[in-house]
């Protein structure tokens, strides 16, 4: 597994021995206990966490990023205190699933053509925001014997029973249910969009396996021809690859119900020695400009969506780490101004020379609190000010910003033969008092986020946070420049 050479660099200078780092606690604030705890792993040796993975149908949407960028700070959190080779991280690939069905039969498509395709480009984009790929990324069309195994082990026990092809949990039998989302089954009936069934013994009792027909996916099972409920799968790839009972467990907020609640009850009922995943985290939902992101307000972004846009990934990580993950964030045009302006200055800062050192004491002690990355943002406005910029560097890149891989929106730009070009023709301007050439001139270059300062025996042609290369690059052509 390769790490960006800044987090290594972070990893390879810290200041903490090994068994310094050890003492150290983190405190995360845990679903299932409605509370923030000391996080105590099983074994410190072979930490394990698991975060649940997109649906590769289409291009991740903006929201999706969140508890993405979540779990990578994290990740490398968990690596700075117990060690590269101490941590196991996995997320998986739901590839079988009713919305990539119905693609493949709209577009005609194999489903595994689509499956792959959506793969690439979802690692793609979360590369592009600075995120560490997880140790392990399972697709679930690899666990289906897992699986098939895991339901027959609920049969068995008495927590699920075959009907019609299909096979399902039965909640009633689980006395814990419930105990994630702190709701009764009467609430949840009653809250939620539950599939009235005429095989269901209970309206509430949920899938793990359903039959297939012949245009569908479908493996044989003792059940017949058919393919596996979406909440199994998590249970199976979890329990295969970290054991009965592991650290932690992931996600946005909309996965607490039915998704985990439902993961909770069959990884109990299945093994009722375990307890599955001992702390569990949810991050708060995306909102843009104040309201829910949804395709029929027209506000509905994808990841790559804004990255085309002119959005550096850098910037869009910023934004999100600037709100702790529990709370609500809020993206805005003038979120993502403010952090290129930031993002900008700092990395302005950065061409000084300065001494590279540790990772800040106070950078790990802040995101040990529940992670608070907004804490450590303040921070960094303080290095900032204070003309620590070695300590900016530090904190910053363990952070997952100001790194060398994300650096290319913000290269060094030779403005040198525009800045001649501009104070030749302010000077004939002056001179013919005719103005067209320069204000066109200084027009084009304001919409290429170029601001124009103009002093008393020069002109200084600066990128603001709105720069565009190939805009400038165009400027350049236009004017014979090149």
């Amino acid at each position: 597994m390769s790490f960006p050479k800044a987090l290594v660099l972070a990893i390879a200078v810290t200041s903490y021995s090994n068994e310094c780092k050890r003492m150290i606690k983190i405190k995360l604030h845990n679903t299932l206990t409605r509370k923030k705890q000391t996080f105590v792993p099983l074994d410190e040796n072979n930490v394990r966490l698991y975060l649940c993975g997109p649906t590769v149908y289409d291009r991740a949407h903006l929201g999706n990023a969140r508890n993405v960028i979540m779990f990578d700070v994290l990740y490398r959190l968990l690596i700075e205190i117990y060690g590269i080779d101490s941590i196991t991280y996995v997320r998986n690939f739901t590839d079988i699933d009713d919305k990539i069905n119905n693609k493949s039969l709209e577009s005609g498509r194999p489903i595994d053509a689509i499956t792959s395709e959506t793969i690439k480009w979802y690692l793609e984009d979360m590369a592009a925001l600075g995120n560490l790929e997880p140790n392990l990324m399972p697709r679930a069309t690899d666990y289906i014997p897992q699986m098939i195994s895991y339901i027959e082990l609920l049969i068995k026990r008495g927590f699920a029973y075959p009907a019609e092809g299909h096979v399902l949990f039965s909640v009633s039998n689980y006395k814990n249910y419930g105990r994630l989302s702190g709701r009764s089954i009467e609430d949840m009936i009653a809250g939620a969009r539950v599939e009235v069934a005429s095989y269901k013994r209970n309206p509430m009792d949920f899938v793990l396996w359903k039959p297939s027909e012949k245009d569908l996916p479908g493996w044989d099972s003792p059940w017949g021809r058919g393919r596996p409920g979406w909440h199994i799968e998590c249970s199976a790839m979890a329990h295969d690859l970290l054991g009965a009972t592991f650290d932690i467990h992931g996600g946005g907020n909309d996965l607490q119900f039915p998704h985990h609640e439902n993961e909770i009850a069959q990884s109990c009922c299945a093994y009722p020695e375990s307890e599955f995943a001992r702390y569990w985290l949810h991050n708060e939902m995306l909102q843009v400009d104040g309201k829910k992101m949804s395709k029929s307000l027209g506000n509905f972004f994808t990841v790559r969506d804004l990255l085309d846009q002119g959005y550096p990934g850098e910037v869009i990580r910023f934004v999100f780490l600037s709100t702790h993950y529990s709370k609500p964030m809020d993206w805005t045009y003038s979120k993502a101004l403010e952090a290129k302006n930031i993002l900008r200055k700092w990395r302005g800062l950065l061409k000084n020379n300065f001494e590279i050192v540790p990772v800040p004491e106070e950078v790990i002690k802040i995101l040990t609190d529940d992670l608070n990355t907004a804490g450590v943002i303040s921070l960094l406005h303080n290095y900032a000010s204070n003309g620590e910029i070695g300590k900016l560097k530090a904190g910053a890149n363990f952070l997952g910003i100001l790194t060398e891989e994300l650096s290319g929106w913000c290269a060094d730009v030779d403005m040198s033969s525009l800045e001649g070009l501009f104070t030749d023709l302010r000077k004939r301007a002056i001179e013919s008092k005719n103005f067209e050439n320069i204000d066109e001139l200084r027009s084009k270059l304001t919409n290429a986020g170029v601001d124009v300062q103009i002093g008393k025996s020069n002109v200084a042609l600066v990128p603001n946070a709105s720069f565009d290369l190939q805009e400038v690059n165009k400027i350049v052509n236009f004017y014979g420049l090149n």
